[in-house]
């Protein structure tokens, strides 16, 4: 709608209220003009009229013929009264309201005056004071004069009576337009912005307030009708912007969704195969692509091997399952590619001709990197054109390396079974080598002297040496029994109490010696591969006492805390530590070897006919390591020693 006025409210207020107050102003001036004019009129009025009671005092003082003094002062004060009918007196107010009746009336009372005037100063003759007139027609004169000027006020009172009955109607007249005013300019403006409020209040948009003016109130309604169209635009596009972010959420649920359920997967598979065969379905799946091939390159990316597939021709599997670098798009990703979408009918070599024969249109080609290091690829097949989005390469890369890591997993897993195989196989190599091939090197010396001591018959000597042999196979049959305890030791508790205790139970079974376990202390569980080595180590420390220490009793003590403490005491005879450990021995060797593997330390506190004590320490955080371990090709060769050396080798002492 079209402004039809561009005065602000306030001028508008102004010049309604200026025009009131001139129009209220005009007629109070008027009133006290005419005020002033009736007041005036009526002094005169007055002063008129005193002039008739002066005219019957001059006549009664000529006729009684008073002296000439008060005669003079009585014409006098007629003077007087006469001039100031004549030049009126603004001080009380007097005035006469001039007008031509009046003006004829007056000039007719001071031509009559001069006439009486004249006879009343006229001096005395010898016959008498003249003759006066009678004073009817002067009187009468004045009456005219005053009915004349009472004439003219009663137009005054008219006058004033209009003046009173439109200051009446002015006051009306304002409040009426006080009141349009308002209602036009304040109520009106002001109801419309409130019912359009309660409009949009309710949901109607499209409402808008008529903007007819540019005042204020124009103003706030031009604001409201651009708020209502900017909310109008909003609530417009909001259905549409909810749409999209709920398609836009869902499409990341799914994403979130896809990966987590590879994640899972990934987690739970057990071996290569299992795992790359069911990612790549998965993958297919969650890309809703028409094949799936997973490849995994060399170390020198020069080959690429098929390690699985999903939905891929059996002729192609044949064909590409081990596919040089470069021969075809798949196998062409520089260490610097990333995810790309190659189109098949542009590629000219022939292995993507067996692409386009199986139906193909697009390929997806995915980097599997593992810490910056390209491994492999993984291939997306679709038989129509595909786009990706950043979200969508986003997800195909964070599931290659999710890929990497699971495989990683995998090798890492099997290299540490590995470790654990060498790490068992070097053990028992060493403690066969250390232990039973020494003793049967020894029983097969001993049978060798038997055979000369039979050749020369000499049956002490005989005697002797089968006692020998005897000894030597029970103790090489105890050492078997106590390498398979050792072998089969095994711990799954979180606590290392139990598999200590049914080790005692073992030791107390074997040798008939009563063993006791004390725990005390508190602190956190020991790792199961921790436990492993501490029980081979407590194991030996037993052995050792079986074979040497002549003991009558054994004590295990376990202090828990920040570093545990462990300790074999045994009341046996004792060893002196300074002559003897200085020479090799097994157990010994063997148990600092297990001790290391933890970052333990074993110590020995031992004294002649005061019993042994081995004490096992370990650190704050105790870890198996198995990086030290030699492999299966380093062990020493089971050799036979010579009979020299066997001569020489000091028996095995009591640590």
């Amino acid at each position: 709608m079209l402004m039809t006025s561009t005065a602000s409210l306030s001028t508008k207020l102004v010049r309604i209220g200026a025009g009131l107050l001139v129009v209220a102003l005009a007629s109070i001036g008027l009133t006290l003009w005419v005020t002033w004019q009736l007041e005036g009129g009526a002094a005169a009025v007055n002063e008129a009229g005193r002039m008739r009671m002066q005219t019957w005092r001059l006549h009664s003082a000529a006729l009684s013929q008073a002296p000439t003094a008060e005669v003079a002062e009585l014409v006098a004060e007629f003077d007087r009264s006469l001039a100031l009918l004549r030049t009126g007196d603004a001080g009380r107010p007097l005035f006469v309201p001039w007008d031509p009746d009046v003006h004829r009336e007056f000039a007719v009372v001071e031509s009559l005056w001069a006439d009486q005037r004249a006879q009343l100063v006229a001096p005395a003759t010898d016959i008498g004071p003249p003759p006066l007139a009678p004073p009817t027609g002067f009187v009468q004169a004045i009456d005219r004069l005053v009915m004349a000027i009472e004439h003219h006020l009663s137009g005054f009172t008219a006058i004033l009576n209009l003046f009173q009955l439109l200051m009446m109607a002015l006051a009306v007249a304002g409040a009426v337009v006080m009141l349009y005013t308002g209602y036009m300019y304040v109520i009106n403006p002001l109801a419309n912005l409130r019912q359009g409020q309660r409009r949009l209040e309710s949901g109607d948009f499209a409402v808008r307030v008529d903007v007819d003016t540019n005042d204020e109130f124009g103003q706030v309604a031009a604001g409201f009708n651009r708020m209502a169209g900017t909310l109008q635009s909003l609530y417009g596009n909001l259905e549409a912007q909810v749409e999209t972010k709920t398609r836009h959420i869902e499409a990341q649920r799914s994403r979130l969704e896809a990966l987590y359920e590879v994640s899972a997967f990934l987690a739970s598979a057990n071996t290569i195969e299992e795992l790359s065969r069911g990612f790549a379905k998965r993958v297919r799946t969650v890309v809703r692509a028409d094949a799936v091939a997973v490849r995994w390159s060399d170390e020198a990316n020069q080959r690429y091997l098929m390690l699985a597939t999903d939905c891929f021709p059996q002729d192609m599997q044949e064909e590409e399952r081990n596919l040089l670098a470069g021969v075809c798009a798949c196998g062409s990703l520089q260490p610097d590619a990333r995810t790309r979408v190659i189109t098949i009918h542009s590629e000219d070599n022939a292995v993507m001709r067996h692409c386009e024969r199986a139906g193909f249109e697009s390929l997806v080609s995915v980097p599997v990197r593992l810490q910056q290091r390209l491994i492999g690829e993984i291939d997306l097949f679709f038989r129509g054109p595909v786009t990706l989005g950043v979200a969508e390469t986003e997800l195909l890369d964070a599931l290659a390396s999710h890929l990497a890591s699971a495989l990683e997993g995998l090798r890492a897993a099997a290299l540490e079974r590995e470790a654990a195989v060498a790490e068992e196989r070097t053990l028992l190599a060493r403690e066969l080598h250390d232990s039973i091939a020494q003793a049967l090197a020894f029983l097969k010396i001993q049978a060798q002297l038997l055979r000369t001591a039979v050749q020369r018959g000499q049956a002490d000597k005989v005697q002797v040496t089968l006692d020998e042999l005897d000894a030597g196979l029970r103790e090489s049959i105890n050492d078997v029994r106590e390498l398979l305890v050792h072998f089969r030791t095994r711990t799954n508790t979180g606590d290392i109490e139990a598999a200590l205790q049914e080790t005692l139970q073992k030791f107390q079974h074997q040798t008939g010696l009563p063993a006791h376990l004390h725990v005390s202390g508190h602190g956190l569980p020991l790792a199961a591969d921790v436990q492993v080595q501490v029980l081979h180590v407590v194991q030996e420390a037993l052995s050792n006492v079986r074979k040497h220490a002549g003991a009558s009793q054994v004590d295990v003590d376990v202090v828990k805390g920040a570093h545990w403490r462990f300790a074999v005491r045994d009341n046996g005879v004792g060893f002196d530590t300074d002559a003897h450990l200085e020479q090799t021995h097994v157990g010994l060797k063997i148990m600092n070897e297990r001790a290391a593997l933890i970052g333990a330390r074993v110590e020995i506190d031992a004294r002649p006919g005061q019993g042994t004590a081995v004490r096992l320490s370990l650190p704050a955080h105790p870890v198996s390591a198995q990086s030290g371990h030699s492999p299966l090709s380093e062990l020493p060769e089971l050799a036979e020693p010579s009979s020299a050396a066997v001569a020489s080798q000091p028996s095995e002492v009591h640590p």
